[in-house]
């Protein structure tokens, strides 16, 4: 029951973007385009559920014996952009099928606070390995409904007439308030 409780909250009621406002640089971005919005949401499905996992058991298994949580941001920076340039590497490598799909969206992840902010966030909670990356593959799961809503609403807001001065990102901006308050309907679910 706990493991769906962390589903549900992270997908829908807690959404990273949606109600915790994190990652709103690629949720406006890269939103444009559904396709768009999928590869990039499977980059950070993937890259998220690896920094959590390896981030988790470097405070757990390094920061901790030694004393020094306090590097534990800085750290995770580092563990986040290393992660990113290896995943890079080695899809350039082994699959370049797949490097083609997501090589642009691996340079966007860096920068994506959504990635940090869960693994800083699993430490606040203190979870433990499993419910970590639950947490992380479902706030990934979160931010992916997000953006594929949100790039299949701005894909229809393309082919409607709209005033000359909402158009761009004044619209996009009334579109993403529109949707986080439709979420705020979960609120009181978990």
């Amino acid at each position: 029951m706990k493991i769906f409780l962390i589903i549900i909250s992270c997908i829908f009621v807690n959404n990273i973007v949606l109600a915790q406002f994190l990652g709103i640089c690629p949720f406006l971005g890269v939103s444009k385009k559904i396709d768009t919005a999928i590869g990039m949401s499977a980059a950070v499905l993937f890259v998220m559920t690896i920094a959590t996992i390896v981030t988790w058991l470097i405070y757990t298994y390094v920061l901790i014996p030694l004393g020094v949580e306090y590097l534990q941001t800085i750290s995770y920076i580092l563990v986040i952009a290393f992660l990113v340039q290896m995943v890079d590497i080695i899809l350039k490598k082994t699959s370049p099928s797949l490097y083609q799909a997501l090589g642009v969206f691996l340079p966007l992840i860096t920068t994506n606070c959504t990635i940090l902010g869960v693994a800083i966030m699993v430490i606040q909670k203190q979870m433990g390995l499993f419910d970590s990356t639950i947490f992380a593959i479902s706030t990934s799961l979160g931010f992916g409904v997000a953006m594929v809503l949100f790039a299949g609403i701005r894909e229809q807001l393309a082919l409607t007439k709209i005033p000359e001065g909402m158009k761009g990102m004044p619209i996009a901006l009334i579109t993403a308030g529109l949707l986080a308050m439709a979420f705020m309907g979960f609120s009181g679910v978990c």
